[in-house]
Order: C-alpha cells, then sequence, then structure tokens
C-alpha cells in the first residue's frame, strides 16, 4: 500500500479503531470467534475481538488463515491482524538456546538459525518473534540468562544484530522473512538479587557504557519493534519510563518502529505503585510511548475515556496506530493479509533436512569442553563404555522457551550411541534429575517428577561403571528450571547427581560428564570427580547427534563460554569487565584482609568468560602493534601468529580486549572489542590482525560526554579473558 494511501486509512478509522490496533490479545482469549472469561476481564465485548490489531501465540497456517479472513471480514476496514508469538530459538527446528549460541562466538551462524526459525515460523502463519534478546547478563540465578548470548556487550550486540538480519532479511515483505522485537528495554538483566521482575539499580553511566550498547547494534540492524521491560529504572517502571523510551530510544538510538509492552506490563504499573488505577496506568504508558497493550486491561479499558475527556492528545493515538499500520504495511500484509502461511509449505519446511543440519552444526559449535585431563576425550571406540545418568535417555533437549516443538522430534543420546560400533556399551539412569520430592514449576504446569528408586538406580549405575573402560555421565538441571520465572538462590547439581558422580568416579576415576543446564553453575563438585567436562546447555533437536559426533572426535568441540561460571552461588554478579578497585587483590585469598577480596573463596570465577578447551593446542607469538600512537582517523593494527601445535585439526577463537589504562572516570579492567575464529590443521599457523580505531576507546567520560580520552592503553589478545599477552599504545 502507498504511503498516501496508508494515511487516508488512518484518517478514515474511528478512535475505537485506532485504540483496537493497540490492542493485544492473546489467542486463549477467545473460541470460535467469541471471547472468554479472560477478555471479557479485560474490559473486551466480542465487537471489541474484531477491532484488535494482533493476536498472540496462536499458530498453525490453517487456523491463522481462517482466523485472518473472519477478522478482516468484520473489521470496518478490513484491516489484516498481526499474528506474533515467542520464537526464541527455533520454531519445530529447534537450536541452542541463545546463550549457548553465544558460545559459538559465530554471528554468521546466529543469523542463518534466525533464518531457520523465521521460515518455518512465516510458514506457519506468524508475523513477528519476540526475539532476539539484548539484555546484558552477569547473576546465573536469573532464569532468563538462557535468552541472552552472554555477559559481553560487544559480543552482545554482534549476536543479536545477526538474529535480527536473519529473522528480517532485507525486506520484511519477502517470503521467509518475519519481523523481530527486540527485547527488553532496558536493563531486564541485572534484577536485584538475581529475581525476575525484581527492580533493577544502574548508574547512568553503567546503563549506557555497558547495557545499552547491544539494544542499540539490533537498531542499527533494523529491528521493526522493541518490548518494554517488566524492570524499573531509576525507580521508574520502562513500560512509563518516557527518558527511556523518547529520549534514548527514539531520538537517540534513532529508533522509528512499535513498542510493545511486556505482557500485562501497563497493568503492573499499579503494583509498582506509580499508577493509582487503570486511567493513569494508560495515560503515562502512552505518554511514554508504548504503542501496544500487551494483554491488560489497560488501554482496553481507558484509553478512550482518556481521549474523550481531553487528558490524552488524540495525536498520540494516531501515531501509534500508523506505526502499527506501517508495520503490516511492511510486512505486506494489505496486499497478502496472510503472508506466508501455507499448510502445504509447513509440511515442506518444519523439520526439513536443511534445518536440521543447521540446528546440528549450531549445537556442535556450541559445546564448550571445560576440561579434558589425560585427553580423557575423546571417547575411545574401541573400549568400553557405561553411559550413566538421567540425560541419556531422555529427548527434553530443547530449552524452555521452546513451546512450539516437540520432543518427539529430538533423538535421545540413547538412541543415538546405541548405534555406534563401541564393543560393549550398557546405559543406566543412575538416580532422577532432581531430588525427591521436587516439584517442577514448568511454563503450562507444576508436576512432580517420576523418582526411580534411589537405591537400586545407583547400585545398578555403579557395578556398570566398575566394569566399563570409560564412564559418560549426563547429567544436568530439568529444563524448567530455567527460563522466565524459574530464578534461583542455588547454583548446584541436584544432591542426588552429585552423590552419583562421587560414588561412580570411587569405581572408576574414568569419568567423563556431559552437563545439560540453562544457566552457568557451581561445578566444583564435577571437576573434583570427573576427568573431562563438556557443556551441551540446551541444544535443541540435533543435540544428540552432535553430541555423538563431538564425544567420540568426528568433530572437536569448538566453543567458548559466553558468561563465566562461578566458584560459587557467593561471587554472583560476576564478569571478567570488572571496574577497577582501590585495593584490588592478587594471591592467596586466605593471606590477606584488607582488600577488596572474599576471605573464603577467590575472586575469580571457576571458568572465565571466553574460556574453551579443544583436541588440540595452540600457541600465541607476542603481540605486535604496527604504530605506538593512535590518532583520530587512523587505524592501529594489533597482531598475532596463532600455532596448532596438537596434533589433531581445531578452531581457536581469538579474543582482542583492550584497556584504557587511566580516565576521568573508573574503566573496566579490559573490554572485548573483536574475536576471530580460525582453524587450523596440525603444525599450522596463521596471523590474525585486528584493526583498532578511535571510536573503539570511547565511554561516557565524568561529564558525560560519549568520547575517547587521550593516554596509554594495553592491547591483549589470547584465547580467553584472562589472557596476558598484551602489547600498549597511546591515543593522542
Amino acid at each position: 500500500m502507498r504511503t498516501d494511501e496508508l494515511k487516508r486509512l488512518l484518517s478514515e478509522m474511528s478512535l475505537e479503531e485506532k485504540i483496537g490496533q493497540m490492542i493485544q490479545i492473546p489467542g486463549y482469549f477467545f473460541e470460535d470467534g467469541h471471547l472468554t472469561g479472560p477478555a471479557l476481564e479485560m474490559g473486551l465485548e466480542n465487537d471489541d475481538l474484531y477491532l484488535a490489531g494482533s493476536l498472540l501465540s496462536v499458530i498453525g497456517a490453517e487456523k491463522i488463515v481462517s482466523l485472518q479472513k473472519t477478522f478482516m471480514e468484520k473489521q470496518p476496514h478490513h484491516i489484516p491482524m498481526l499474528f506474533m508469538a515467542d520464537i526464541i530459538n527455533g520454531y519445530r527446528t529447534v537450536y541452542p538456546i541463545p546463550l549457548a549460541q553465544g558460545c559459538s562466538f559465530d554471528p554468521n551462524l546466529a543469523e542463518r538459525c534466525a533464518s531457520v526459525a523465521a521460515r518455518e515460523s512465516t510458514a506457519s502463519g506468524l508475523h513477528v518473534t519476540f526475539s532476539p534478546m539484548a539484555d546484558l547478563v552477569r547473576d546465573a540465578r536469573w532464569g532468563r540468562v538462557m535468552e541472552s548470548t552472554g555477559e559481553d556487550a560487544y559480543l552482545n550486540g554482534e549476536m543479536t544484530a545477526a538474529m535480527v538480519r536473519g529473522y528480517q532479511g532485507s525486506d520484511l515483505a519477502e517470503k521467509g522473512r518475519i519481523a523481530s522485537c527486540l527485547k527488553h528495554f532496558a536493563g531486564y538483566g541485572a534484577p536485584d538479587g538475581g529475581r525476575d521482575y525484581n527492580t533493577v539499580e544502574l548508574s547512568p553511566r553503567t546503563l549506557l557504557d555497558d547495557y545499552l550498547p547491544a539494544y542499540q547494534r539490533a537498531v542499527e540492524a533494523g529491528t521493526a519493534m522493541v518490548m518494554t521491560s517488566f524492570n524499573t529504572l531509576d525507580r521508574i517502571p520502562s513500560s512509563a519510563n518516557k527518558w527511556l523510551l523518547q529520549t534514548i530510544l527514539r531520538e537517540q538510538m534513532g529508533f522509528e518502529g512499535v513498542i510493545i509492552s511486556d505482557w500485562g506490563a501497563l497493568f503492573e504499573l499499579l503494583n509498582h505503585g506509580i499508577a493509582a488505577d487503570l486511567e493513569e496506568a494508560a495515560r503515562l504508558s502512552i505518554q511514554a510511548g508504548v504503542d501496544i497493550d500487551m494483554s491488560s486491561p489497560v488501554y482496553p479499558k481507558a484509553l478512550k475515556k482518556l481521549v474523550d475527556a481531553g487528558i490524552v492528545p488524540v495525536e498520540l493515538i494516531d501515531l501509534a496506530a500508523w506505526r502499527i499500520l506501517e508495520l503490516k504495511n511492511k510486512l505486506g500484509l494489505f496486499e497478502n493479509p496472510c503472508k506466508d502461511a501455507s499448510a502445504e509449505a509447513e509440511q515442506k519446511v518444519l523439520l526439513c533436512p536443511e534445518h536440521r543440519q543447521i540446528a546440528q552444526e549450531a549445537a556442535e559449535k556450541s559445546f564448550v569442553l571445560l576440561k579434558n585431563d589425560g585427553d580423557t576425550l575423546p571417547l575411545d571406540l574401541h573400549a568400553s563404555v557405561a553411559c550413566i545418568g538421567p540425560y541419556w535417555d531422555t529427548n527434553k533437549l530443547k530449552g524452555a522457551w521452546s513451546i512450539f516443538a516437540e520432543d518427539e522430534d529430538c533423538a535421545t543420546l540413547k538412541e543415538v550411541f546405541e548405534k555406534l560400533p563401541f564393543p560393549s556399551i550398557q546405559f543406566a539412569e543412575g538416580c532422577a534429575i532432581a531430588d525427591p520430592g521436587t516439584f517442577i514449576v514448568a511454563f503450562r504446569e507444576t508436576k512432580e517428577i517420576d523418582f526411580p528408586d534411589p537405591e537400586k538406580a545407583l547400585a545398578e549405575a555403579v557395578k556398570l561403571a566398575r566394569s566399563a573402560d570409560q564412564v559418560a555421565l549426563a547429567l544436568g538441571e530439568h529444563r524448567e528450571t530455567t527460563g522466565e520465572g524459574a530464578s534461583h538462590g542455588n547454583l548446584t547439581l541436584p544432591e542426588c547427581q552429585l552423590r552419583l558422580l562421587k560414588e561412580v568416579a570411587a569405581v572408576n576415576p574414568n569419568v567423563t560428564v556431559v552437563f545439560f543446564t540453562g544457566r552457568p553453575l557451581d561445578i566444583r563438585a564435577v571437576q573434583q570427580y570427573a576427568k573431562a567436562i563438556l557443556v551441551a546447555w540446551m541444544p535443541g533437536t540435533e543435540g544428540a547427534k552432535a553430541l555423538a559426533r563431538v564425544l567420540t572426535g568426528e568433530v572437536a568441540p569448538s566453543g567458548r563460554l559466553s558468561m563465566a561460571f562461578p566458584y560459587c552461588v557467593g561471587q554472583v554478579p560476576i564478569h571478567y569487565n570488572q571496574m577497577r578497585t582501590g585495593r584490588p587483590f592478587h594471591g592467596d585469598y586466605r593471606k590477606e584482609r584488607f582488600f577488596s577480596k572474599y576471605l573464603d573463596i577467590p575472586n575469580e570465577p571457576l571458568y572465565p568468560f571466553g574460556y574453551g578447551l579443544t583436541y588440540t593446542s595452540f600457541a600465541y607469538s607476542p603481540v605486535t602493534l604496527d604504530q605506538t600512537a593512535l590518532r583520530a582517523g587512523e587505524t592501529l593494527h594489533a597482531s598475532v601468529r596463532v600455532t596448532n601445535t596438537g596434533k589433531r585439526a581445531g578452531t581457536e577463537t581469538v579474543q582482542l580486549y583492550i584497556r584504557d589504562v587511566a580516565g576521568s572516570v573508573t574503566r573496566p579492567l579490559r573490554e572485548l572489542k573483536g574475536f576471530r575464529k580460525v582453524a587450523l590443521e596440525p603444525g599450522a599457523s596463521q596471523e590474525i590482525t585486528f584493526e583498532i580505531t578511535e571510536d573503539m576507546l570511547r565511554f561516557h567520560d565524568i561529564h558525560m560526554n560519549f568520547t575517547s580520552e587521550p593516554g596509554a592503553f594495553e592491547v591483549y589478545i589470547g584465547p580467553d579473558s584472562t589472557t596476558e599477552n598484551k602489547g600498549t599504545f597511546t591515543l593522542q
């Protein structure tokens, strides 16, 4: 539709129609075209259903085509509806959770995965996905760390921008493209105490320098929508924060698309105590710039009253409705209301071989090898193996947010490993996935775990371990213990799994632990008893096949931690790029007192950001710089030579960090500014060169100006965030 036609449509719409565009209804609110109780509680009547601008979490081509046809027939101006849903890490073909994707350090791969999700979900009729999540995460107690790509602003920015490109391409109307909705704006990843939906306290400088850059990258990549966060910033809920949504997001970042609240967030303004009633909540939200109210009674019940009373100018309604109509137009819905929805296409594209292959590749590149004493891995195909643990015979390998995928689409580890040519392979559950009495509070229901006889299961596992040459233990969290609303104060594996590990290791020390998780855990016990540790995360549809290839050495692991594993929960939030203190400490934490440290645990995490091993080894030359001084407009080149010093081919993730030695405000110990993946055969070398420019050194100075400051800088290039391989230069 041409712009002039779209403007004419807006001018012909009634106030009720415009407000209707600003209301999103969950799919379960109606049945057969009639509103159910929850929708009626929102203040909606049956006729209002056909004014709503968007519908949430309805899927399936036939269903959406039928609904769209019915809606448009009854909508006064035959305006198509937007169908939106949470497609976080795949639709039916599920790839690893975003935190695991971050471990790939491969934005191109993330883009390809997002393209897969777009093709599948649009074939099923969807127009918008609530992804990517650019929230910076540093506290593993928060369940939603699984939806982020990690603790670093630069890496998050690279990955989320790639996901936007993968979803949207260059033309939203193109077949197989879906509008992305960036979330959650802003600072949602830093809740007080790691508790979901909780207050966030960030200084303006921390917000601007650390938390906002990844959102900025996604906006620059063209994300069509942005979702507000549940939390407060400066004690103002995001959905009512005009400074955040107007000054920062629209004016400074240049975002021109649609802003939508998170589920029920406008109504929660009453719980926050910032609004006394629905009318005040509606006024604050529309003035802040929220275009769509997701699943709350605020806009349906209060917005028209405010306009009729002259409290809210109709121009704000027009602007919000215009943005929504523009998005529908960019998607091509006025010409093709159902876009790509096709039952035939669903049959062809969902879980197709090409998509499964990409999911397998993504899983293989997301696994992180943390420990491998004595070359325990890869497993020896000529030796007997005991496969023990609750994750061997389960197909629940997708993340908690993979709500539209089926477990049956995933093979189990047992099904895959039974086909491998081990001379002897035996399986035992060993223990349950959780401790007795545990209830899992899942997305859709609360249920009790099925528990085997613990002593019998343990005895069988120990018997198998004693007779095998090698043991592969598959342990981990239940997948529903991560995700939204799944905050935890304890970050260890269940006691039954730790007991299993200890008992097995006592009879066979040749133990590999593969563990499945949606967050970093305190794995000191695993480190103590296992010779090899591989983090599999929640790997998705092809996770079992990918693990078989990596564990047997057909493919070497190449993942690097996108979020540090803490020594214990007492350290969190923890991240590599902490600020310098007046009393820094290095040494034995047990021997000194008056420093910035703990008396009972080290400051350092168990495994740092960027860390990961493979089946070979690499050596780095000293850092060389092509000049020792840098000026604005110039480029400095920092180089190292990387050599594969082992006996197998492997991939190394070469990481560039920069430290500002002195600034007008305290600066981080170091910051990731680039990375490069290099695949090398044994004995091969390659020179890796990074470009450094003045704009990479900018931050918000003491006067809150975004600038760089002259002085000394240190350049670190190495395999992870702890490298001491450095060079120095000055900015003049």
